[in-house]
């Protein structure tokens, strides 16, 4: 669809100023080929598209129930965590996952970086992916990731007991403009979700910042991961 034919269908539709600029943008943009495209017969298109958008994102809040998330993830960590969740995988298909994973990564270390805010629960780090090495280096390799001034990760603790992030781990990208503009993704064992609803993203800001509230500060955090990597082995 040509750009114009697109911009008079949003405005026709009053598509909100954010979901209307970013669309136009995508548009301007689609004969543009990613590096995520050579990835194809891999990654999923639901994953593929998360790519896409994190690649233009200014920043991404993420809250991580079950596993350390894909951007601060080691390869040994990333590999343990598909060879569980692919009943199946094809030949070699675990090892293009992986490539995939650690380019994807660079967007965190690049001339301008996704700025990175994260709140892991403890059992995160308590579980033992790949057993007590693969575990204390994942560690090792968070608290050295947030030592990078676009990076903050805080651990919410077992004592916190009942809290807003129950239901589910999930990402939410900021993009840049003059109006806020969100885009939640949600994953489960066989799809994607993604959320750009005005009212439900903005649900979803409001629960990192109750979780933000209810986790500990970045230094306690990191003191608390060296401590259980300690621990761990």
């Amino acid at each position: 669809m040509a750009v114009g034919d697109l911009r008079k269908l949003l405005d026709l539709y009053q598509a909100p100023a954010p979901t209307h600029d970013r669309l136009i943008e995508l548009a301007r943009t689609a004969t543009q080929r990613g590096w995520w495209d050579g990835y194809g017969e891999t990654l999923s298109y639901g994953y593929s598209t998360f790519i896409a958008l994190e690649n233009d994102a200014e920043s991404e809040r993420s809250y991580g129930q079950m596993i350390v998330p894909g951007l601060l993830q080691t390869s040994a960590y990333a590999e343990e965590i598909f060879r569980a969740a692919l009943l199946a995988p094809a030949p070699g298909e675990i090892h293009r996952r992986l490539q995939a994973r650690l380019t994807r990564q660079r967007r965190l270390v690049e001339a301008n970086p996704l700025q990175f805010s994260v709140i892991l629960d403890e059992a995160v780090l308590r579980r033992q992916v790949g057993g007590p090495g693969v575990m204390a280096d994942q560690i090792a390799h968070l608290i050295e990731m947030a030592r990078h001034p676009n990076i903050t990760v805080r651990i919410l603790r077992f004592s916190q007991g009942a809290h807003i992030g129950m239901a589910g781990s999930f990402a939410l990208l900021s993009f840049p403009g003059p109006i806020a503009s969100y885009v939640v993704y949600l994953e489960n064992m066989t799809d994607e979700l993604f959320i750009e609803n005005e009212a439900e993203a903005y649900h979803y800001s409001l629960a990192f910042d109750r979780l933000t509230e209810s986790a500990l500060e970045p230094e306690d955090s990191l003191d608390l991961a060296a401590q259980i990597a300690q621990e761990t082995r």
